[in-house]
C-alpha cells in the first residue's frame, strides 16, 4: 500500500473515529467489544493506534458487530489489526466497562502466539507493535490493560 493512501485512510479512520465519539455522546448506548491479550514467553502485545488517544497503547480488539459472537469478534480483530489467524483464542472474562466515553459489555480473551514475527500490523488502523514485560507496560495505556492483565495472571495461577 503506498504512503498516499496510507495517509488518506489514516485521517479517514480520525475522522470516524471522532463522529463515533459524539455519536456516543448525542445518543449513549452499551456497545460490545473484545480486547485481546496476546502473549509470546510472558510478554503481552499492545498498539498504538493512528487515530483517537494516539499516544495511548490498548490491547487489540474493537467493537462486536451486531450478532457476532465474542470469539469470532475477536479472531476478526486479530485478522484486521494485526495479520494473525488460527490463534487458540480463550475466553476469559466478560465485564461491563467504559472505554473513552463510552458504555461497552466486554469480552476479554487470551492466546498465545506461538511465533511473533508473524504479526503483520495493519499500516492504516495500527501505528506501532511492541511486546511488554507485564511488569513493564508503557504509558500512557488503555483503562482497561491493568485490569485484563490482572485478571490473566489470577487466570494462569488457577
Amino acid at each position: 500500500m503506498s504512503a498516499l493512501r496510507v495517509a488518506v485512510l489514516r485521517r479517514i479512520y480520525r475522522v470516524a473515529w471522532r463522529l463515533l465519539q459524539l455519536r456516543y455522546i448525542v445518543w449513549p448506548r452499551r456497545g460490545r467489544g473484545v480486547k485481546c491479550l496476546l502473549t509470546h514467553r510472558g510478554r503481552v502485545l499492545m498498539v498504538r493506534h493512528s487515530y483517537g488517544a494516539r499516544k495511548t497503547w490498548y490491547l487489540p480488539g474493537g467493537a462486536a458487530h451486531r450478532g457476532e459472537p465474542a470469539l469470532d469478534a475477536a479472531a476478526r480483530e486479530i485478522r484486521e489489526e494485526l495479520g494473525l489467524q488460527g490463534l487458540q483464542l480463550e475466553d476469559l472474562v466478560t465485564r461491563d466497562m467504559r472505554l473513552e466515553r463510552i458504555e461497552v459489555r466486554l469480552t476479554c480473551l487470551h492466546a498465545e502466539v506461538p511465533d511473533p514475527e508473524r504479526v503483520r500490523p495493519d499500516p492504516v488502523e495500527i501505528a506501532d507493535v511492541a511486546w511488554f514485560e507485564p511488569t513493564a507496560l508503557p504509558r500512557p495505556r488503555g483503562s482497561e490493560v491493568d485490569l485484563l492483565i490482572a485478571l490473566l495472571k489470577a487466570h494462569e495461577a488457577e
